[in-house]
């Protein structure tokens, strides 16, 4: 009778023990998933970076839903200097999560809650999500925080009349280079350009109002039914012209050239987001779109 020796019977053990490991292994392996830029919670939003800002900060998109009328809303162009227009963002991202019912079916809606990180970085120390408290209460601060990390006004540098030196207030700004040679104002452009949106609300601060958009062609009839029914369910004043003073590159104006309908809705302060006035504008812009499209 033939015997074996232990040490082959060790080996023969553990031969078979990793066979059966890699037996196990094929049968039941898991392939892991990469995380990319549109990877989010099941039933969330879709989080994607539409940007990059000068000095490297993202500049951040959430969408919800996926239906053909596709409505953007846009905080913090002017940054730190209007840091509740982010604050007012993030609230309506937040509410959106809570309350994925109050978006209408056959909507799309996607929220950009800081145009301008760089600005914002600059009076709240943060280029995302920040509490009030984070802002700096300097007026000088808070100036600085309007422009972005080339000290150009974001604002001024679409392609809407514009000029390499614009306005605000009384005080010559920096339009940039040409029109959109600024990496904030490209993001918001391609967004655009890539989604066509149905209407883009922008919410900046503190006039109190709510402002229709136009460039060489005027007024864009949808505008200015944009600009009524948020201005009536939210209590702001509607306003059809800024007359203040010239206002060259702006946003609003670039996407009135292109045909779509966009709003600038003005808080009353630099430091309040007027959360139910807003949310009534909001339910205001959902109704028209839904009506307008049965």
């Amino acid at each position: 009778m033939r015997t074996f020796s232990p040490k082959l019977i060790v080996i023969a053990i553990i031969v078979l023990a990793l066979l059966g490991a890699g037996v196990f292994f094929v049968f039941n392996r898991v392939t892991p998933v990469e995380p990319t830029a549109d990877t989010e919670p099941q039933n969330g939003p879709v989080y994607k970076v539409i940007g990059i800002s000068v000095e490297g900060r993202s500049i951040d998109s959430y969408t919800y839903g996926a239906g053909d009328t596709h409505i953007a809303f846009v905080g913090g162009v002017h940054g730190g200097y209007e840091w509740n227009s982010v604050l007012l963002a993030y609230t309506f991202i937040d509410y959106l999560d809570a309350n994925p019912d109050f978006l209408p079916t056959g909507m799309t809606v996607t929220v950009i809650p800081s145009a301008n990180p760089d600005g914002l970085y600059k009076v709240t120390g943060r280029a995302g999500r920040f509490n009030a408290i984070d802002a700096s209460t300097d007026e000088e601060v808070l100036a600085l925080g309007r422009f972005n990390a080339n000290a150009v006004d974001i604002n001024r540098n679409f392609d809407c009349k514009w000029k390499p030196k614009s306005m605000w207030r009384s005080q010559a700004v920096n339009a940039g280079s040409a029109p959109f040679s600024e990496p904030e104002a490209k993001a918001i452009r391609d967004f655009v350009l890539t989604n066509r949106p149905e209407a883009v609300i922008f919410w900046h601060s503190q006039s109190n109002a709510v402002y229709a958009s136009e460039c060489e062609n005027g007024i864009l009839p949808q505008t200015l039914d944009i600009m009524n029914a948020y201005s009536r369910a939210s209590g702001y004043p509607a306003v059809k012209t800024f007359d203040a003073y010239e206002i060259t590159g702006d946003s609003e104006g670039w996407l009135a050239s292109i045909n779509i309908p966009a709003i600038t809705v003005e808080l009353k302060t630099h430091k309040t987001i007027e959360w139910e006035q807003n949310l009534a504008g909001i339910k205001a812009i959902f109704e028209y779109f839904g009506n307008s499209n049965q």
